[in-house]
C-alpha cells in the first residue's frame, strides 16, 4: 500500500467512525425507529428490540472503521479489514429500506441523512478508489 493510499484510507476511517457513531447514537434512536415502523405499517412496539440489534451492528462498524486507522502501518491485513468493513457499510446503500431514510428526513431534515450518506456512500467511493489502485498496481508488476 502506498503512503498516499494509506493516508486516504486512514482519513476515510476517521470520518466513517465518527459518521457511524453519529448514525448509531444520535440519528437512530427509539423515536426515529418508532416513526419508521409507523410509516412502514409495522407495530412501533417492535422498535426497542430492533434498536438493540441495530446498535450492536453499529458497534461492529465503529470498531471496524476505527481499526482502519491502522492503514498507516501499511499491513496487508488492515487493507483486507478495510475492504470487508466497507463492503458491509456500502451495502447500506442498498439494504436500508427507503422508509428509514424518509423517517430520518422527516424528523431531522437533510442533516439526518448526512451520516448515512457519508458512511455508506463514502464506503462506495473508498472501495472504488482501492479497486482502481489495486488494478493499477497489478499492471505495473513484471510478468514472468
Amino acid at each position: 500500500m502506498t503512503r498516499g493510499i494509506s493516508l486516504f484510507v486512514c482519513w476515510c476511517s476517521v470520518v466513517f467512525t465518527v459518521g457511524t457513531a453519529l448514525q448509531n447514537f444520535v440519528i437512530v434512536d427509539l423515536a426515529m425507529l418508532e416513526h419508521t415502523m409507523r410509516l412502514a405499517g409495522a407495530p412501533p412496539a417492535d422498535a426497542a428490540g430492533f434498536l438493540t440489534g441495530f446498535r450492536l451492528v453499529g458497534w461492529v462498524f465503529i470498531v471496524g472503521n476505527a481499526l482502519g486507522v491502522l492503514a498507516l502501518t501499511r499491513r496487508r491485513w488492515v487493507l483486507w479489514l478495510v475492504v470487508v468493513v466497507n463492503l458491509g457499510q456500502a451495502a447500506g446503500v442498498f439494504a436500508i429500506r427507503p422508509v428509514v431514510f424518509r423517517a430520518m428526513y422527516e424528523l431531522y431534515g437533510p442533516v439526518g441523512l448526512l451520516p448515512s450518506v457519508v458512511t455508506d456512500g463514502g464506503a462506495v467511493v473508498l472501495l472504488v478508489v482501492l479497486a482502481t489502485w489495486w488494478v493499477r498496481a497489478r499492471r505495473r508488476l513484471p510478468v514472468g
